[in-house]
């Protein structure tokens, strides 16, 4: 009995140097699923099912080499491997002096591999059962992406992701299962967490897909009525010239305050207590008329710059009618939170009613500027006779003394 245990275990060996020897030389890269390391897992499996079975020594003797030799094909072809897998052990255990009768069993088990072939017997329900092992290993999504990069490599099938995982559902739930009692007992459980978790890919794969499909049906519905981007680019270039100029104004009106505000002090400090002495007296019309321009080009600066107080609030039927801008602070700053809330719904969810409050923005921003440019500009020329006449006046009094 030990005897014959160690030349089977010799024979394993010879078997396991043979398909790695052969792997090497004949076996193309592009075979990432189906090479030494898949024959390992399903020597290994076929061992473990074997060790659980009720079959004699001869019996597992040809499974463990069918098993060793179920792959070799593919060094031949693809297609119909294992129909080369039966040739090429044929030779080779001729070779090694193989029973007759292992030889046969061997060949037959080699044969059963095939997909779509229903195991016949206890043997090669063993067999399918190793060569499907994968299914039940915690390992399952490496070896899956393995074949199927193998078969885009071998240009046998192109599987998109989706596609790859849709294909492996269908095999765990409608093409494959385990055959004896030992894998159905121990492997269907880590089999089953495997289905579950491509199940839940695919779930939120469809949920994400539903939503993109929600998302385009609903642009596709409201693309009519969304604004293009002329008009978005038309709002957003006109509100910004608008605080542009609006800038451009407070800062012409700072100068003209700096500017005059320097006359004044200025004049109060150096030339106005001169003005007691009689030899002083001819400037006191040119000095006075000189702060009096000045006084009044700060006033009506100040008046360019100073804001409007408006009363802060509105109420629901001025929102109702339209008659209000609740996108100004001015119209809105004494309300509570809840009621300018409410306001801004009645606008997001009326298209017209967005456009005709932008556009009631924009406008009122122009009548604003209007005011501060027209009054800024009659503050420029305020200064500007006040200057000249200033001048003119010094002139005069210096020539009439």
């Amino acid at each position: 009995m030990a005897e014959t245990a160690e030349k089977s275990t010799e024979s394993f060996s010879k078997a396991d140097q043979f398909v790695l020897e052969l792997f090497k030389e004949k076996l193309p890269n592009s075979y990432l699923y189906h090479n030494y390391n898949h024959t390992v897992r399903v020597v290994k499996s076929t061992k473990e099912i074997i060790e659980n079975s009720q079959i004699n020594v001869k019996q597992k003797e040809a499974l463990i080499l069918a098993a060793w030799l179920h792959d070799t094909g593919y060094t031949v072809t693809r297609d119909g491997h294992e129909k080369a897998s039966v040739e090429i052990a044929k030779e080779y255990m001729a070779k090694e002096n193989i029973d007759a009768e292992t030889q046969e069993l061997v060949e037959q088990l080699i044969a059963s591999t095939k997909m779509g072939v229903e195991p016949q017997n206890e043997l090669e329900r063993i067999l399918k059962d190793a060569d499907n092992s994968h299914f039940a290993k915690d390992y399952y999504a490496q070896t899956s992406e393995f074949l199927r990069q193998e078969l885009l490599l071998t240009e046998t099938k192109k599987f998109s992701p989706a596609e790859w995982r849709e294909e492996n559902i269908q095999m765990f739930t409608h093409k494959h299962k385990f055959y004896t009692d030992y894998a159905a007992r121990n492997w269907k459980s880590q089999k089953d967490e495997n289905l579950i978790s491509l199940l839940k890919k695919e779930k939120k794969k469809k949920k994400k897909y539903r939503k993109e499909e929600v998302k385009a049906k609903l642009k596709a519905k409201y693309k009519d009525e969304s604004p293009d981007r002329g008009v978005q680019t038309l709002y957003r270039t006109t509100l910004r010239n608008h605080i542009k100029l609006s800038d451009i104004a407070d800062t012409k009106a700072n100068i003209l305050l700096s500017v005059n505000a320097i006359i004044i002090s200025l004049a109060l400090s150096n030339m106005i207590p001169k003005l007691d002495a009689p030899s002083n007296r001819h400037l006191l019309i040119p000095t006075l008329i000189l702060v009096i321009f000045s006084v009044a080009s700060i006033i009506m600066s100040i008046l360019s710059t100073r804001p409007n107080v408006t009363s802060g609030e509105f109420t629901r039927e001025q929102v109702k009618k339209k008659q209000v801008n609740i996108l100004f602070f001015g119209n809105f700053h004494k309300m509570k939170y809840d009621q300018y809330q409410w306001a801004i719904n009645e606008i997001i969810y009326d298209k017209d009613y967005i456009y005709e409050a932008l556009t009631k923005d924009l406008y009122l921003l122009g009548v604003v500027l209007n005011k501060k440019y027209l009054l800024l500009r009659k503050t420029y020329t305020v200064f500007m006779v006040g200057i000249i006449v200033s001048v003119i006046s010094f002139i005069i009094a210096f020539w009439l003394i």
